[in-house]
């Protein structure tokens, strides 16, 4: 072999050697903690590799406490991050409880971590409190009109209650829930509009922050519209309601008239065709009282000149009209 590839070859492999030793030996990294009071072995860095656990991480989350002031154990920062947490906003969350005087263990910021909660946002929250702007709320008031208020709810962040606590959806619902409340209870919607607190303190009153990972500081109605007339609106339907039910009824009143009208007429022409009938066997009649000799000639003219005379009779009874009148009757 040429002894100048033998060289080069010697040469990158003690380089691939050295950085491979680096990597596993974080020189750099434990000459860091050791200068920033952080005692953490070698070993310990190697065992950190091998349990698949990023040793700059721990470190530096180390180091950040220590210069802090706050203790840390290493086992319970691998533990945590093994558990799927994250070490860095844990620890600048211990920071900043310790600076505003917030009582927050290692134990709870791992727990309300772990819930799913942004642990450093709700340290920040609980020291600076937060406003949420609630949706648009429609309610009747007893006079039946409506009114659609705005609320502003300052909260801070219960600390206590950040594991299992209910989030800012429950606040928003129940402070709503409360709106409506206040507002169906006025009487008139014109003691809303000049006292829009009312529906604040009637709302802060109900404790609507029990069971919540939030404490109300304040709820601030920002504004107030007036709506429709809901009550006018409800009267006017109601009264359409009562129309359509009452035409339904005279038309089922005047579909009953009027079969009733057919069945009479129905009835009145099977009388008349029966008379009809009757009529044409009065010739019959009297031809077979001819043939059997049970009438005569004369009794024959007797009955001709009695209808003549019952004719004659009618004509005279019937009172005179003009014919223009009768025109008009017609």
């Amino acid at each position: 072999m040429d002894p100048n590839v033998a060289l080069f070859l010697t040469i990158a492999g003690i380089v691939l050697l050295l950085i491979l030793f680096l990597w596993l030996v974080p020189l750099g990294l434990w000459f860091n903690a050791l200068l920033n009071g952080v005692h953490v072995s070698l070993v310990q860095l190697i065992l950190m590799r091998w349990r698949r656990v990023p040793p700059g991480i721990i470190v530096n989350a180390l180091i950040t406490g220590t210069k802090a002031g706050i203790k840390l154990n290493r086992d319970q920062l691998e533990a945590h991050f093994l558990a799927g947490g994250h070490v860095v906003p844990v620890v600048n969350a211990l920071i900043s409880a310790d600076k505003a005087n917030i009582g927050l263990d290692f134990k709870a910021a791992t727990a309300i971590d772990l819930a799913g909660r942004n642990i450093l946002e709700a340290i920040q929250t609980s020291v600076i409190p937060k406003v949420i702007d609630t949706p648009p709320v429609a309610a009747v008031a007893k006079d039946g009109i409506q009114l659609i208020a705005k609320a502003r709810v300052t909260v801070r962040t219960n600390i206590k209650q950040l594991v299992g606590g209910a989030g800012e959806e429950t606040i928003v619902a129940r402070v709503g829930e409360g709106i409506v409340s206040a507002i169906g209870s006025a009487a008139s919607h014109k003691s809303v509009l000049e006292n829009p607190d009312s529906i604040s303190k009637l709302v802060l009153s109900k404790g609507l922050d029990s069971g919540t990972a939030f404490e109300i500081l304040s709820i601030d109605i920002a504004d107030v519209d007036v709506g429709k007339n809901i009550g006018a609106i409800l009267q006017m339907d109601q009264a359409n309601a009562d129309k359509n039910i009452a035409q339904a009824k005279a038309e089922e009143r005047r579909a009953m008239a009027v079969a009733n009208e057919q069945e009479m007429k129905a009835k009145a022409q099977e009388a008349r065709a029966k008379v009809i009938l009757a009529e044409a066997e009065v010739p019959l009649a009297l031809a077979e009282a001819f043939r059997t000799g049970n009438f005569g000639v004369m009794d024959y003219y007797k009955l001709e000149n009695l209808k003549a005379d019952t004719n004659m009779r009618d004509a005279i009874g019937k009172p005179k009209t003009s014919p223009k009148k009768d025109e008009e009757i017609k």
